[in-house]
């Protein structure tokens, strides 16, 4: 298991996007969780596999349809920063 952070900037705030996230984390089978921070962006840290992962960053690049994401930020991230959320995806507070 692999983990990434992920930082999505656009109009990601107020389109439904943390829901999104969560719900396509399910379908691929990844865990971690996803916010939205002051500064407008949505965060994500999520683990799993490589390819997991990477069909994670493309969804997030695309978005859900009142979205429009203009960069997604990768970096990679420890596995034990996700202690706690390891069982499944999920949504946290605003920040």
């Amino acid at each position: 298991m692999i983990a990434r952070r992920y930082i999505v900037r656009g109009r990601v705030q107020g389109v439904g996007f943390r829901w999104y996230a969560e719900r396509e984390a399910g379908v691929l089978g990844i865990v971690g969780w996803v916010r939205n921070n002051e500064d407008g962006t949505v965060e994500c840290l999520a683990a799993g596999a490589e390819e997991q992962l990477q069909s994670f960053r493309d969804r997030l690049a695309a978005g859900p349809r009142a979205s429009r994401v203009d960069w997604v930020e990768e970096a990679e991230a420890e596995p034990d920063e996700l202690t706690g959320y390891l069982r499944s995806f999920q949504i946290l507070g605003a920040w």
